[in-house]
């Protein structure tokens, strides 16, 4: 299932937090584009794009959802959890937040170069 759901990547690096260095952000290898790592409900994680596009924009497999976590009766957020968005589909206009493999360039030109390969 995560394979599929493109649930691939590795957990966020744990970090000291007497450590005051800067940090990169997570980068795709691939890419090289800056992406987001959450964790799903399946203890898996998933690079996420940084921005949120309406769902019309966004094949059903890539699109995702943050979910926060809070304790009960707290307003405090304790965590961040991805969600693949199914069941009810989401309006057209409505924001998701798709998985970085959708929008990865060099995945992009792998679908194209397949793609032309089909046509010819």
């Amino acid at each position: 299932m995560a394979e599929r759901e493109g649930a691939t990547a590795a957990p966020r690096p744990e970090l000291d937090p007497d450590d005051v260095t800067f940090v990169e952000p997570p980068s795709c290898r691939l890419c090289g584009a800056v992406v987001r790592i959450y964790p799903t409900g399946y203890d898996r994680w998933v690079h996420l794009a940084m921005t949120e596009l309406p769902a019309k924009h966004v094949p059903r497999p890539f699109r995702w959802r943050l979910v926060e976590i809070k304790p009960p009766h707290s307003p405090v957020v304790v965590d961040v959890v991805a969600v693949r968005v199914r069941g009810i589909d989401p309006t057209p206009g409505e924001l998701v937040t798709p998985a970085h493999q959708f929008l990865c360039a060099t995945k992009q030109a792998e679908r194209s170069d397949v793609k032309r390969s089909l046509d010819h």
